[in-house]
């Protein structure tokens, strides 16, 4: 059974639970773009390529702001469940958006996003049909299991935040080069302080200023 988890986001209605399911070593993506692009029911999913995603708090943002635009009657695309992939975008290009968040053929890492918009969406029903449906490993969906799939030089080129998140990159001047004055590339000086945590920190909430500066346009 897949390793489901369900949330409840606060400011939305309890009875929208949100069940997520993170998958590694998939073997069947392409099968399950198909069911997307084909417009099968049963497989009304956000699915999301991990690479992109930075943190738990990265995707549920995402979330919130489909569900939202759900229940206000605001959708650009189709249904929710694609609508938060588009969420995850840094501005309105829908076709953009769907196109680098979502599922590939070739994404080996999945995030699968199902909302309870209507009694029959369990947790259970949920979790039985993507037991049946993802070819892969099922793991839990935390920022510890993201980050090993996380392509952060990806990320920061989608969002076009090309200093965010790389510590010590503040206040540097550049060379004509391109290069900062006191980077290990150039000078030899090692990164032996560097913390990564950190560094996804500030690049997740660089990310979620993006999104909610759309949001708002």
């Amino acid at each position: 059974m897949a390793a489901l988890q369900t949330f409840h986001l606060a400011h939305l209605p309890p009875e929208i639970a949100v069940h997520i399911a993170l998958y590694t070593e998939v073997q069947n993506a392409s099968f399950l773009r198909d069911q997307l692009l084909q417009g099968n029911l049963d497989f009304e999913y956000a699915l999301i390529d991990a690479s992109v995603v930075v943190s738990t708090t990265h995707v549920l943002a995402a979330v919130f702001r489909a569900a939202n635009d759900y229940l206000n009657g605001r959708l650009k695309s189709r249904n929710v469940h694609s609508e938060i992939v588009i969420s995850l975008g840094a501005n309105n290009n829908i076709a953009t958006s769907l196109k680098v968040f979502g599922i590939t053929a070739t994404s080996t890492s999945v995030i699968a996003i199902k909302l309870s918009t209507g009694p029959f969406i369990t947790a259970s029903s949920v979790a039985e049909h993507l037991s049946l449906s993802v070819e892969g490993m099922s793991v839990t969906f935390n920022d510890g299991n993201l980050a090993p799939f996380t392509d952060e030089a990806k990320v920061r080129k989608l969002y076009r935040l090309s200093g965010a998140g790389k510590e010590g990159s503040k206040g540097k001047r550049r060379r004509k080069d391109g290069s900062e004055e006191g980077s290990a590339a150039v000078d030899g000086v090692g990164r032996a302080d560097r913390d990564p945590e950190k560094e996804r920190k500030e690049l997740e909430i660089a990310i979620l200023g993006l999104m909610a500066l759309r949001g708002a346009v």
